[in-house]
């Protein structure tokens, strides 16, 4: 270990961090009223027990009132924050972690129907397609007030004892006057590199004077737009350049690319499917060309790939952010010669899409993160007896409870009816461009054989099969099967998506996708059907597409449907299929528009309505159970055991998670899981 690249120290200024390895800005959504209050503090502060060395929040922390929050933003314009601010560093500081705070003004990356409904504001009114605000040109007065915010702001981290900050200079107001894209002023903040760059120098001036040339001060910034209309990379290189030289900044964190819209966004943060640390290279390259200390972040998920970053000198501090959501302790981990052990970040990006659809980050497979109030990252043996155990259903949730309760130091058997483990997520991962999904599965499998739990496949379990292994406890976790929509006629015609993902049925020709899910399952069946040369129509009632799919996610979808020629039809409800000749015809109707309908000729109609669950075990236990399968919601939510004693005592504690309740996602399962194997 003392020769790994990524556990030596990295002196920046005055500060020693620990390691190489860092947590970019970005923001969970954890706020309360704007402010990082106990959720936001626990989590920065599991990572800093992991071991990580610098944990960057926010992203970003807002400057001033007219930089509404996007997605749950830091109110860094509020004095309350140095008290909250102040209790996160000294937390994080007791691990040895240090702490800083991304400030910003959003700029045109923000709504004007938020907050105090202030007017968005940009260097031109050039309308942001990702939040569709139409700006205001920054006037005069703006520019001088938000100045006095910024370092206002920046006294208040100081304040605070954070160990430094950074400016976020991409797709935010202070970028927004360097690229040509989005600069169409007629003055002086216009024309050349010197005038564009004149607001980023009166801010990082008004800084030093606030905090004065000690304090540890860094940009976030865009080198390259990759975008014609854009940043030029010599542009971007060379103001990357003047900000190395300027004596005014300690350090660069780089960022190639431009998120105004979905699919730019994924360029700049991949996802699954999409190349592991795009702009890795390019990042050393900079680094060569300045001299100068950068970190960066970009789909570096895995530690082998962070310690080549830092082994061949393409950075000094490598930015693990979303691999840190899936494990907070990645580098406890390494310390211990168990790099193995780390929880993998699949890409599936469930994080991000839920911040940008107005919800709080959370991993799709580590329930605890986000939950470290209740649910710890690192599952310690029970106080209470040790039971025996039965899980039935080895897909995600059925693993997570087999992995909590040997954790906990309970006796855990597993049955599962198909011949391999994984459930839906092994499903999942038929479609190639989703393959790394079975990492969830290949994680909790590993984990599993390192507490000697015993997996018997292909087995079909009932009741008899369960009873003789005498558990004190059975988990149901049997998931679910699919399920035909409501039709007036047809529904025997028709196919599921699952049967097109595994490949059992291989439609060809004409072929409607009738997707009343709105998540991944259906998007997929179509992803894979354009790929193998049919033509595609998918057909939704929703209003809104794929509703459940976030938009980061949505991108290789469409990339995929715009490729293959799918025709995409919302707000329209599939009624009835009839055989018609050789092929089928599907009846479409309309909830907005009674009697109106229409027809589709097609040699296959595929559908998809979720699961119903697969729950006749559970029923034949029930009446043998101790708890009658009954659950006491509020004793679950309180953390207490939540199993309330039938009449007629039976053997054994029964309870039932993830699909085999009710048609949810992996998340919910996982989650299910572990909240229950908490309490016994």
């Amino acid at each position: 270990m003392a020769s790994d690249p990524l556990l030596q120290p990295y002196r920046l200024k005055h500060l020693t961090l620990k390691n190489r390895i860092m947590s970019t800005a970005h923001e969970p959504a954890y706020s309360e009223d704007g402010m990082p209050k106990a959720r936001y503090r626990l989590y920065h502060e599991e990572k800093a027990k992991g071991g990580i060395a610098l944990t960057m929040t926010a992203g970003s922390a807002i400057v001033s009132p007219d930089s509404p929050p996007a997605f749950g933003n830091l109110h860094a314009y509020d004095d309350e924050i140095v008290r909250w601010m102040g209790e996160l560093t000294e937390a994080c500081h007791a691990h040895g972690a240090a702490v800083m705070i991304q400030l910003t003004h959003l700029g045109r990356r923000t709504g004007w129907s938020k907050a105090h409904w202030l007017p968005v504001l940009a260097p031109s009114p050039v309308r942001e397609a990702a939040h569709r605000a139409f700006p205001k040109e920054a006037e005069e007065w703006d520019l001088d007030r938000i100045v006095g915010d910024y370092a206002a702001a920046a006294q208040r981290m100081q304040a605070a004892g954070l160990d430094g900050i950074e400016l976020e200079a991409y797709g935010h107001l202070m970028d927004g006057f360097w690229s040509p894209a989005t600069n169409r002023r007629a003055d002086e903040y216009n024309g050349s590199l010197d005038n564009r760059l004149r607001f980023t120098w009166r801010v990082i001036d008004a800084i030093r004077d606030a905090v004065g040339p000690g304090f540890i001060v860094g940009i976030r910034m865009v080198a390259d737009e990759d975008w014609e209309k854009g940043l030029s990379r010599e542009e971007g290189v060379e103001i990357a350049r003047r900000i190395a030289g300027s004596g005014q900044f300690d350090f660069i964190n780089l960022i190639r690319g431009h998120i105004d819209t979905d699919a730019a966004l994924t360029g700049v943060i991949p996802i699954q499917g999409m190349r592991s640390a795009p702009h890795l290279d390019f990042a050393g390259e900079v680094r060569a060309e300045t001299r100068f200390p950068v970190f960066h972040a970009s789909r570096i998920a895995d530690v082998a790939t962070a310690r080549h970053a830092v082994a061949e000198g393409k950075l000094d501090m490598v930015g693990m952010t979303r691999a840190h959501i899936a494990d907070p302790h990645i580098v406890a981990k390494v310390e211990a010669g168990e790099e193995h052990r780390i929880r993998p970040c699949v890409g599936a990006t469930y994080c991000l899409d839920r911040i940008y659809e107005g919800g709080e980050a959370l991993c799709i497979h580590n329930a605890a993160t986000g939950r470290e109030a209740r649910i710890p990252h690192v599952i310690r043996p029970t106080d209470g007896p040790r039971r025996r155990a039965v899980v039935v259903g080895a897909g995600p949730a059925g693993l997570e409870a087999a992995r909590v309760a040997a954790e906990r130091g309970h006796g855990v058997t597993v049955l599962e009816a198909a011949p391999q483990p994984g459930g839906q997520v092994r499903l999942m991962a038929q479609n190639k461009r989703r393959r790394e999904m079975i990492g969830i599965v290949d994680w909790r499998l590993s984990e599993l054989a390192r507490l000697g739990v015993e997996i018997r496949t292909g087995l079909y379990a009932d009741e008899h099969d369960v009873l003789a292994l005498e558990p004190e406890v059975v988990v149901v976790a049997t998931g679910g099967l699919p399920q035909t929509p409501p039709l007036e006629a047809g529904g025997e015609l028709v196919v599921s998506s699952w049967e097109v993902i595994s490949g059992e049925v291989r439609p060809q020709g004409k072929v409607l996708v009738y997707d009343d899910n709105g998540g991944h399952p259906a998007m997929s069946a179509a992803e894979i059907l354009a790929a193998s040369g049919c033509e595609v129509e998918l057909v939704s009632p929703e209003r809104m597409f794929a509703p459940d799919v976030g938009g980061m996610n949505l991108v290789p979808y469409m990339r995929a449907f715009q490729e293959g020629g799918v025709t995409v039809t919302i707000a329209t409800r599939l009624v009835s299929v009839r055989r018609e000749g050789n092929g089928l015809c599907a009846v479409l109707g309309s909830d907005y528009a009674p009697g109106w309908s229409a027809e589709r000729r097609v040699g296959h109609v595929v559908v998809e309505h979720g699961t119903a669950p697969l729950d006749e075990l559970y029923h034949a236990l029930k009446p043998r159970s101790r708890n009658g399968g009954a659950v006491d919601y509020a004793a679950l939510l309180d953390g207490r055991p939540p199993f309330p004693e039938a009449e007629s005592a039976g053997g054994f504690l029964l309870y039932r998670i993830g699909d085999a309740v009710a048609s949810r996602n992996v998340h919910a399962g996982i989650y299910d899981a572990v909240r229950f194997g908490l309490t016994w």
